[in-house]
C-alpha cells in the first residue's frame, strides 16, 4: 500500500527535523519526505492538518500479561492499547508466568505477536532461572529466539556471586543486562517512599537508600566486567547523580524513568489510592523534580510506560495489599507532552525520550523517518484534549491514578510497516 501523509508538521527527533513536510510511505518503508518520488501514486492520503508527524514511540517497559495473567490483560487488549497511544515498538519484562527464561516461551509470545496491526514486541529475557537469582538462563538461545536483553524484571539478585558471573557472561556476548536497582532487605515489607506520608499514613516505608545500595553494586561490577548495564525506572535524585558519576567515570550504563514518576510525587497517594501503589514507589517532590530535570538534561536516557495492567480486583484492596503497577500505554504521549510543555522543551527534545533515544537502549533500527526505515509512525494532534477514563482506555486494566484527568495529545493514526494500526478519526 502506498500511503500520503500531508499537511503536517513532521518531527523527526532523530535527524532534529521540525518543519511541515509531506511524509510518502510504499511496502512498509519511508520511500520519501518531502516531495513524492516519481511515479509515486497514493492508495490512501492521510490528512495531518494541525497534527503532528513523528516516529511511532518506542517503550522500554510494557507488561502484556501473556502468557499466564490473561485475566488482567490479553494480548489483543494491549495491542490496541499501544497502537490507540501511538506505540510502534515495546519491550516486555520476563515476570510472565511461566517466566521468560525458555526460547520456545520467546518465540510463543513473538509468534503470537507477528500481526499488522500489533507493535514490534522485543522481550527482555530472564537472566536467572525463574527470576530466582541462583542459576544463569541460556541466554544465548534466548537472544536467538529474540530476546534483545537480559533483566530480572522488579526480582533482585540477592547473591552478587551470582550477579557477578551474569554480567560477565552477558559482557561476553555483548547482551544487554537490564535490571532495577532496589536492596530487597531495605525493601522488605515496603509500599510507599520512607517519608513523611507514609509516616503520616502508618504505611512501611522503602527508603532511597534501597536504590542507592543495590545501584552501588550495579555499578561496581559494571565496571569490573565491562557489561552493558540499563538501569531500568529509576526513582531518586540520588540515584540520577550516581548514574552521571558512573558515567563520568567511563561505566557504560543507560537509566530510564517511568513517565508517572515525573509526574507524582509520595502526596499524591492521597489517602491510600491504590492506584498509586507503584514500583519503585513514588518518591519526594525533590527526587520528582530531579527526576524531571535529569530527563530533560539526558542524564536519564528515556523514559517509558511501566505499563502494568492489573484487574480491578488487585486494586481494590487497603492499600498496603493492593496489587502495584499503574496503565501507561496510552499516557505516555500524552503525559511526555505536559512535560516537555512544564519544563519549556522543544518538542524534538521531548519525543526524542520516547522514540529516538529508547530505540538507541534497545539496539534497534526504530525511532526515526528516515528514507529506508520502516514506516512506524504515530500522527497525532498537540492541542486535543485527551480524556483519561475507563471507557477511553483500550487496555484492559482501568488502574491509573490519572482517571478523570483531560491532558493535550490526541493521536489520530498509528501506522505499524505502513499499515494502519489506529484511526483515532473514527472514535
Amino acid at each position: 500500500m502506498k500511503i500520503h501523509i500531508r499537511n503536517g508538521r513532521l518531527i523527526d527527533p532523530a535527524s532534529k527535523t521540525d518543519k511541515a513536510l509531506d511524509l510518502f510511505i510504499a511496502a512498509g518503508k519511508v520511500v520519501a519526505v518531502g516531495s513524492a518520488p516519481a511515479g509515486f501514486e497514493a492508495s490512501s492520503v492521510l490528512d495531518a492538518s494541525g497534527c503532528i508527524v513523528c516516529p511511532g514511540l518506542v517503550d522500554l517497559a510494557a507488561r502484556l500479561r501473556e502468557p499466564g495473567f490473561e485475566y488482567k490483560a490479553t494480548l489483543e487488549s494491549e495491542m490496541a492499547a499501544a497502537a490507540a497511544g501511538g506505540v510502534t515498538r515495546l519491550a516486555c519484562p520476563p515476570d510472565t508466568d511461566p517466566v521468560l527464561d525458555e526460547p520456545g516461551l520467546v518465540e510463543m509470545l513473538t509468534h503470537r505477536a507477528r500481526l499488522p496491526e500489533f507493535a514490534h514486541v522485543h522481550p527482555v529475557g530472564a537472566l536467572t532461572t525463574q527470576l530466582e537469582g541462583k542459576e544463569l538462563t541460556e541466554m544465548a538461545e534466548l537472544s536467538e529466539a529474540g530476546c534483545i536483553a537480559f533483566g530480572q524484571a522488579n526480582r533482585a539478585i540477592v547473591d552478587t556471586q551470582v550477579l557477578l558471573r551474569a554480567m560477565m557472561y552477558a559482557a561476553t556476548f555483548d547482551f544487554p543486562v537490564w535490571l532495577q536497582a532496589q536492596d530487597p532487605f531495605l525493601a522488605r515489607k515496603g509500599v510507599a517512599h520512607d517519608g513523611e506520608v507514609a509516616a503520616r499514613l502508618g504505611l512501611a516505608g522503602i527508603p532511597v537508600a534501597a536504590e542507592t545500595i543495590a545501584l552501588a553494586t550495579i555499578l561496581h561490577l559494571a565496571r569490573e566486567t565491562g557489561a552493558r548495564v540499563h538501569v531500568t525506572r529509576i526513582s531518586s535524585a540520588a540515584g540520577v547523580e550516581m548514574i552521571v558519576a558512573a558515567r563520568a567515570a567511563g561505566i557504560a550504563v543507560t537509566c530510564d524513568v517511568a513517565i508517572h514518576h515525573l509526574h507524582l510525587c509520595e502526596m499524591d497517594i492521597g489517602f491510600f489510592n491504590a492506584n498509586a501503589r507503584l514500583d519503585p514507589p513514588l518518591r519526594s517532590q525533590r527526587d520528582r523534580d530531579a527526576l524531571r530535570a535529569g530527563l530533560a538534561s539526558g542524564a536519564i536516557n528515556a523514559v517509558c510506560s511501566d505499563h502494568t495492567p492489573v484487574d480491578d480486583d488487585g486494586k481494590q484492596r487497603p492499600f498496603e495489599e493492593a496489587e502495584v503497577g499503574a496503565t501507561g500505554l496510552e499516557l505516555l504521549l500524552p503525559l511526555t507532552l505536559k512535560w516537555a510543555q512544564e519544563m519549556k522543551l522543544p518538542l524534538v527534545t521531548a519525543l526524542a525520550r520516547v522514540t529516538s533515544d529508547p530505540a538507541r537502549i534497545l539496539g534497534v533500527r526504530a525511532g526515526s523517518l528516515a528514507i529506508g526505515a520502516a514506516a512506524d509512525i504515530c500522527v497525532f494532534d498537540p492541542l486535543a484534549e485527551f480524556a483519561v477514563t475507563r471507557e477511553n482506555l483500550r487496555s484492559q486494566g482501568k488502574n491509573t491514578p490519572f482517571i478523570g484527568y483531560e491532558f493535550p495529545g490526541r493521536v489520530r493514526y498509528t501506522l505499524i510497516d505502513g499499515h494502519l494500526a489506529f484511526d483515532g478519526t473514527l472514535s
